[in-house]
């Protein structure tokens, strides 16, 4: 049995032998019934889904010699005309190949004329979103006033290329894929009729290839019928179709289980082999972990949900108790994300090797109990630390930074790993070049927490005392910013302006201070206090806000390791100021207040003298 006989055959004649469908089939039996017919119908929708077919269904209902009717008689002679292709009063245009405005403008003319046998003119356009621009807009004054006893239906797959103004004219219907079910409950009864013999899972195979569409299962069915005319087998359909058998997925799970990654790669070698569809194993072993997770999960009371045999319900409810929930959830997601990039792949057997391999190694890859587990420890970074930021440097916990009670560069080999020795252990010599109160750079916090109790309380005895709880959040630790935390410690030696610009370069990029613009000033220590001085306006503008020089003040104190307050100057250069300070100053002078009041005159513009 050829597929165009088999689906020329059993081309459904009435609404109710439709498949699916089922809101449209009602609204258009009603209207038909009613004789209430629209000027114009849109049906959209995939391909091989009834939209052709419902159209010429429609037709007949309102040109049969029982009209108005909600079904056609199929036995009147407008029925079979219509039926055969060649009632003239019912016009199918193909609109690939008649998209042109002349095609348009005839259809125009050919729709003046009343109808010549039946009740209603109907013009049916296939492919309609082929159309030019042009042809459209001769077909919108059409639309726009509809001679009476005439209808238009289009048909398309691509709505979204009709123009607006043609849809806000049109009663437009969406078609949907049928079900699975639906589409195996079509074959059966087309089967039925015929007389063949049948497995189940043969038709849920062609139900699921045939991914909603109606026309392309029945050209599978057909393939399938010609393979082998006496029954209706799985294993034929399968083979012809290039699918694999339950036995594979079955094979596939125990390797997996059994961490065999030798035996993945030749079962994979065996499908490649035997040239099967790689999309739609993809798409059926994601079946099976779905399948899985529901068994695993809900048990018996996810059967009805799955649709398997007993068999296999049974077999499938072993394997999921095999495996981890947490497992088979995983391995779900990844076979679901892994589609597209396996089909997309330059060498899709290649990724869809990855993927087996990887799903097989899962456990050894990733730590299934401690996926979501916030006790557990962060990851390393990049220096071997934990939870390390950029740099090397540890990032600081929610709850507020906790510094270390050494300087900088032993902060950083805490980050790393390194155990400093105890306090009493600990005895650094001071440098013959250099200052005793250099030697040891002291910490963040020591900068910004006082040295000495408040007053009115005593100093604590006790070492411990002076320790803040670690319970409660320390105000002053939790002042610190983020921003110093992460610097690097400054170099040893020497303190200059120029030390301070080299040290701001190597923290660029951590720090708010721009190091650029530090090149072009010049900065001199004086006590407890830098001095900035700036060349021009434009970066005294800059050094003299607020946020500019609470980052400098920070930078400083870091580097010279103490408290310092940084002040802008503008070395003797005149700054120049703003109309409206310029203007205030002007109506306060008295000389102008005396020439306005002697001539009656007002200020209409102010400018600096000299420039200035």
């Amino acid at each position: 049995m050829s597929t165009s006989s088999l689906t020329a055959k059993y081309r459904p004649q009435t609404f109710e032998q439709v498949a699916g469908q089922e809101a449209i089939k009602t609204i258009l039996s009603r209207a038909a019934a009613q004789d209430k017919v629209a000027p114009a119908y849109l049906f959209s929708g995939t391909r091989g889904v009834g939209k052709t077919t419902i159209a010429r269904i429609f037709a007949k209902a309102l040109n049969c010699k029982n009209a108005p009717t909600a079904e056609p008689c199929n036995e009147c002679d407008s029925c079979r005309q219509i039926t055969a292709g060649v009632a003239v009063d019912v016009i199918e245009i193909d609109g690939a190949s008649n998209r042109g405005i002349d095609d348009a403008r005839r259809l125009k003319e050919d729709i003046g004329y009343a109808p010549l046998e039946g009740r209603y003119k109907v013009f049916i356009i296939d492919e309609a979103h082929m159309l030019t621009k042009e042809a459209f807009n001769a077909l919108l004054k059409t639309l726009e006033e509809p001679p009476p006893r005439a209808t238009f239906i289009m048909a398309t797959t691509e709505p979204h290329k009709f123009p607006a103004t043609i849809i806000s004219r049109c009663q437009h219907y969406t078609y949907k894929m049928l079900s699975e079910g639906e589409l195996v409950a079509h074959l059966e009864n087309i089967l039925s009729q015929e007389g063949i013999e049948y497995e189940a899972g043969a038709l849920q195979i062609i139900a699921k290839r045939g991914a909603g569409s109606v026309r392309d299962s029945m050209s599978l069915l057909g393939q399938a019928l010609a393979f082998d005319e006496g029954k209706l087998r799985e294993e034929d359909v399968r083979s012809f179709l290039g699918l694999a058998g339950q036995e594979v997925f079955f094979q596939l799970m125990g390797a997996i289980h059994a961490k065999d990654l030798v035996g993945v790669g030749q079962l994979l070698r065996q499908v490649l082999d035997l040239g099967l569809d790689l999309g739609f194993f993809l798409r059926e072993l994601t079946s099976c972990w779905r399948n899985m997770f529901l068994l695993r999960q809900a048990g018996e009371q996810a059967l009805p949900l799955l649709g398997l045999s007993g068999d296999e319900a049974g077999t499938w409810m072993e394997w999921a108790n095999k495996f981890d929930p947490a497992y088979i959830h995983a391995c779900w997601q990844m076979t679901l994300d892994g589609q597209k990039r396996v089909m997309t792949s330059l060498e899709p057997a290649m990724a869809l090797e990855l993927l087996l391999l990887n799903i097989a190694s899962l456990t050894d890859l990733i730590n299934l109990e401690k996926v979501g587990n916030t006790q557990a420890a962060p990851p390393r970074g990049p220096m071997g630390g934990r939870g390390s930021a950029p740099g090397g440097m540890p990032r600081p916990p929610q709850g507020g930074y906790q510094p270390p009670p050494q300087g900088g560069q032993q902060f950083r080999q805490q980050a790393q790993g390194y155990q400093p020795a105890p306090p009493q252990q600990q005895s650094v010599p001071p440098r013959q070049n250099q200052p005793p109160q250099q030697s040891v750079q002291p910490s963040v916090t020591q900068q910004l927490r006082p040295q000495t109790p408040p007053a009115g309380e005593p100093a604590p005895s006790d070492p411990k005392e002076a320790e803040p709880s670690k319970n409660i959040a320390d105000p002053v630790t939790q002042a610190v910013p983020r921003a110093v935390c992460e610097l690097p410690a400054p170099p040893n030696g020497p303190k200059s302006w120029e030390g301070l610009l080299d040290y701001a370069k190597t923290c660029n990029g951590k720090s708010d201070v721009n190091a650029h613009n530090l090149r072009h000033l010049k900065g001199e220590l004086q006590g407890k206090e830098l001095v900035i001085t700036c060349g021009n306006n434009f970066l005294y503008k800059q050094m003299s806000a607020s946020s500019a020089v609470n980052a400098l003040e920070r930078l400083a104190g870091l580097y010279w390791g103490r408290n310092l307050s940084v002040r802008v100057e503008t070395g003797g250069m005149s700054v120049r100021k703003s109309e409206k300070q310029l203007r205030t100053e002007a109506e306060s002078n008295e000389a102008v207040l005396k020439v306005m009041d002697a001539f009656s005159a007002l200020i209409m513009a102010v400018t600096p003298r000299n420039g200035h």
